[in-house]
């Protein structure tokens, strides 16, 4: 066992909870009032899934937003499936919660950031020839690029 409490590991997974948490309850009674999000998330995660054509289009992230249209939101432990509208073509997404750089609520000024950055992991196995794993942190985000001026 380490010797410290990863502060940022256990932050990690509870904004990822409460993102799920947020996403099972409009699942179940839709977007209240102004809700909407932004949600920003990986497009090269290993679980992320999307239509080839976007693949294409956003090769490293892409910028989602719930609000007026979209269909057959499945929210699970590990991400959540959704059905949005680009252009009229509806496509089919699974977004996992490691995927999601961003996530933000510009009707009332929420907003949360997950960055990459490298930590020390010590391996069970004490193998030493691993490379660190990247571990994320939680950050709320600044709005101001959401602000309407």
């Amino acid at each position: 066992m380490s010797g410290t409490i990863d502060y940022g590991n256990l932050m990690h997974r509870a904004m990822r909870g409460l993102i799920q948490e947020v996403l099972e309850s409009v699942q179940e009674s839709g977007l209240p009032g102004a809700h909407h999000f932004f949600i920003t998330f990986d497009t090269n995660h290993p679980d992320a899934s999307l239509a080839d054509w976007l693949k294409q289009r956003y090769p490293s992230e892409m910028t989602v937003v719930l609000q007026h249209w979209y269909d057959n939101l499945e929210v699970g432990d590990e991400g959540f499936g959704i059905t949005l509208n680009f252009g009229d073509a509806p496509e089919n997404l699974f977004i996992p919660y490691d995927a999601i750089q961003t996530f933000v609520d510009p009707s009332v000024e929420f907003g949360l950031r997950f960055e990459k950055q490298m930590t020390d992991v010590e391996d069970e196995d004490d193998d030493a020839s691993e490379e660190p794993d990247p571990k994320p942190a939680a950050d709320v985000v600044s709005l101001d690029s959401f602000r309407k001026h």
